[in-house]
């Protein structure tokens, strides 16, 4: 209670400018609960996006330019690489200030080096639960895995004093990364807010246990309010600096050009807030949509039939001012299986094959068609369209339907019904149940009724196991769930951040099949410290044949988001990795 209550209290008042015209408000509709507002605690859309509005790496994406364009954000300009990529300079543009707030004394506080240094750091403390820090310890910053370690033996938090050689500022406005081992793309994790946004420790440490309902950033937009699960209003950030629209991109279609045009040179943000409406069931959400309470919302996909027929918009909505964009997302959805499971786990010949025929057996365009309404792409591997190392021409058998081949693997290796109760066992005659967990909405259960039925023709007893996203986050890193369906979208134009799903050392964290297969490993190492080239793109698809080989997970597929807009809403777009799309969005 005591918790709902601090949040009750956190709006702000509107600043005096905003009082000097309409404001200008775009409305958000998402099905996602937010979690909270400390980048390396959260992953769900939700919160990702709203923290990515209200903190700042220091690089960013071009807003038009395909392929991805890095540009620097808070940084003056794109790092220094040097020493065969193991040491990176980073330097910021001075006067960019965080949002007033009260732990800076009532002293605008401006970002400096150590902000970034600091922020960093955070991954590593022990007391900060996150899925996150693979993505620095992968590449060996020297010195903070054992200070880490250090923290973790002595059972206290991280000692952010304590000087390490990898991260360190150089002075007030330049800090220093050494790796290692050689990380080419290591740059990219720069342009991800939910990485390297940059936090005050004042800030950190006055609210410690509450800091998820206290984000403080540079960004354009602070957070006013916020009813849990229900509503996140943003609001312009008045120490936002002068920023304005602009684009390197050379290669535009028409629409693009045209917005170009329109948007070029006008300030950022182009609204005055923000309001994300939560709304979990699809047909609330839709007719919140269609009777005007939102702006912008992404079609859910069971209603693509109506609204987007023949892959095009409705003439009635097209009549009204309406506008679609569509394209297929960086993102595959998929299930791993725990490999740690007692039933479907280890890399034991006989429990391959199980995953290998449950993969077989189900049937992905039965579920697109059926429960995804045809927006998506069937997934042939965990890589996704758009990203470096993505092989349009590989062809998978898992998600294929074929029940045939999939009875015949189960039999070979000896699962039966050894008690003629209908169902499977082990081969040493020990009950086998699969539990797949999940969220309990209408999709949810339209999902399960399809794997009951693909389960029930192969022999296998299947449960479910509904839960809160945050709880079955949690339940995740923790081991303790078999199966679970979900999406991962990537921030990064590159495939290294779905190979490491399967990388051993990212067990706990990002690795949700807790796979431990050194050969891949070692495939992942190799690709990982390579330029981009043949011989890394051989590492990296031999990696992938290993995943698919072992089965730690089965793709389904990758999205098509198709985002609807109101009239009037002007620039509103999906880039494939930023987040921050409401910084360029004007709404008239």
């Amino acid at each position: 209670m005591r918790r709902r209550d601090l949040l009750a209290s956190a709006a702000l008042p509107l600043p005096a400018w905003a009082s000097a015209a309409p404001e200008r408000v775009l409305r958000v509709g998402t099905d996602i609960a937010e979690v909270g507002f400390d980048p390396p605690r959260v992953s769900d859309r939700t919160s990702v996006t709203i923290n990515a509005h209200i903190f700042e790496s220091p690089l960013t994406y071009d807003y038009l330019a395909r392929p991805a364009l890095l540009r620097p954000q808070t940084a003056a300009a794109l790092p220094e690489a040097s020493e065969n990529f193991t040491r990176w300079v980073f330097t910021l543009q001075p006067g960019i200030f965080f949002a007033d707030d009260p732990a800076f004394g009532g002293k605008p506080r401006e970002l400096v080096a150590a902000d970034y240094v600091y922020s960093i750091k955070r991954f590593f403390d022990p007391r900060i639960p996150t899925e996150h820090l693979f993505h620095f310890e992968n590449a060996g910053i020297l010195g903070l895995s054992e200070l880490r370690q250090r923290a973790l033996k002595a059972k206290t938090g991280l000692d952010y004093d304590a000087p390490v050689a990898g991260l360190r500022a150089l002075d007030r406005y330049r800090f220093e990364i050494r790796l290692a081992r050689p990380a080419p793309r290591f740059v990219q994790l720069f342009a991800v807010p939910g990485l390297t946004g940059a936090l005050a420790r004042e800030v950190v440490e006055h609210y410690d246990d509450e800091l998820p309902a206290h984000p403080v950033g540079t960004g354009p937009f602070m957070l006013q309010r916020w009813r849990r699960g229900s509503q996140v209003r943003l609001v312009r950030n008045p120490r936002f600096r002068e920023q304005h629209f602009d684009s390197l991109a050379t290669d535009l279609n028409a629409e693009d050009q045209a917005l170009l045009k329109r948007l070029q040179g006008r300030r950022l943000p182009l609204v005055d807030a923000v309001e994300v409406n939560v709304i979990l069931e699809e047909q609330p959400r839709w007719l919140a949509f269609h009777g005007g309470e939102i702006d912008v919302l992404e079609l859910p996909p069971t209603l693509a039939p109506a609204v987007m027929p023949g892959g095009r918009l409705a003439p009635y909505l097209a009549q009204r001012g309406v506008q679609a964009r569509a394209q297929v997302d960086a993102s595959v959805r998929h299930t791993f299986f725990n490999c740690e499971d007692p039933d479907i786990g280890g890399l034991q010949p006989e429990r391959v094959a199980l995953r290998r025929a449950i993969a077989l057996a189900y049937d992905n365009t039965e579920e697109l068609r059926s429960v995804f309404k045809g927006q998506g792409v069937p997934a042939q591997s965990m890589l996704v369209p758009a990203v470096y190392g993505f092989d349009a021409t590989l062809r998978s058998a898992a998600g294929s339907g074929d029940m045939a081949r999939a009875r015949a693997l189960l039999d070979t290796y000896g699962y039966r019904d050894v008690d003629r109760d209908g169902w499977r066992e082990h081969p040493d005659g020990r009950s086998l149940t699969l539990r797949l967990a999940g969220l309990s909405d209408s999709r949810q259960r339209a999902i399960n009724e399809l794997w009951l039925k693909k389960m029930r023709l192969l022999g296998l007893r299947i449960v479910f196991e509904p839960g809160q996203f945050g709880e079955l986050i949690k339940n995740s890193l923790a081991g303790t769930l078999q199966m679970w369906s979900y999406s991962w979208t990537t921030s990064q134009p590159d495939g290294d951040f779905f190979l490491a799903l399967g990388y051993g050392p990212n067990a706990g964290q990002a690795n949700d099949a807790r796979l431990v297969l050194p050969a891949f490993d070692r495939a992942y190492e190799k690709q990982r410290a390579l330029p981009d080239g043949p011989e890394r793109l051989a590492a990296m698809r031999a990696a992938n044949r290993l995943m698919l080989a072992y089965q730690p997970y089965l793709p389904h597929f990758h999205a098509l988001r198709v985002d609807l807009s109101q009239p009037g809403v002007e620039g509103y777009r999906r880039h494939p990795f930023t987040r921050d799309w409401w910084r360029y969005t004007a709404k008239e």
